[in-house]
């Protein structure tokens, strides 16, 4: 079973290992479990609280934690992590945890086929609410173990085409959507999940668009699942 692009989630995953070599096969993926009646996004959106946009101000990657942090302590990091989930054909290298391969049949930002090769960068994890976007949006005022849980929740990352994503940069609902239009109420979708899980503030200009988008699909449920929104203590020192 494979996860649906477009919205249902598949939590199957199997694995077959080649015997008498260090590389590993899966095939299939999960991801965030939709929950939640038809409307569920619509209704969440609507209830998100409104203020400006706060001064960027003392941002840096780095008031988020060490980049993919093994925060679910499965060994893993959280970038492997999500390669594993969002891609197919995957192989590993020296384990179950470096990707070394693995294809995006059809890339949710852009619609197109993508092969992820290890060194080669031409997929991203992306953050679907951008961390310097949710430093201005109330994260700045968070500790540190809040922050580092935002950054490496899997239900705000996706494997995504990586020039697609580049494109999209810090920007909200406002200011970019994803160019594969099929996949816009699952993006927003995604967004207004994070942001409620997070109790993140929205622009009223932002808020706006989610609505908008979301009215073109008035049954679209809201992502749920992920982590917990504080790390393990190690890393409340960061």
């Amino acid at each position: 079973m494979r996860r649906l692009r477009g919205g249902t989630a598949a939590a199957v995953v199997l694995v077959v290992a080649v015997t008498g070599c260090k590389a590993e096969t899966t095939t299939g993926s999960g991801g965030p479990q939709e929950t939640g009646g038809g409307g569920a996004a619509l209704t969440a959106a609507e209830s998100l609280t409104v203020k400006g946009r706060a001064p960027k101000t003392g941002y840096s990657r780095e008031r988020f934690g060490t980049a993919w942090a093994d925060t679910d302590s499965n060994s893993c990091d959280t970038r492997d992590d999500i390669l594993k989930r969002d891609l197919d054909e995957v192989r590993f290298t020296g384990g179950r945890c470096k990707v070394s391969y693995g294809v995006l049949e059809s890339d949710p930002y852009s619609g197109k086929k993508v092969t992820y090769r290890r060194g080669r960068s031409l997929v991203d994890i992306d953050h679907v609410v951008a961390l310097s976007d949710a430093w201005q949006k109330g994260a700045k005022y968070w500790d540190a173990g809040k922050r580092i849980a935002l950054a490496n929740d899997p239900l705000n990352l996706i494997a995504v085409d990586a020039s697609t994503n580049r494109a999209k940069g810090d920007g909200d609902t406002a200011t970019w959507l994803p160019p594969n239009k099929a996949y816009r109420c699952t993006y927003v979708a995604a967004q207004v999940a994070v942001k409620k899980k997070y109790q993140l503030w929205v622009t009223a200009a932002e808020k706006a668009a989610m609505e908008k988008v979301l009215r073109t699909c008035p049954g679209q449920k809201l992502p749920a699942g992920g982590n917990p929104t504080d790390a393990p203590a190690r890393f409340h020192a960061g």
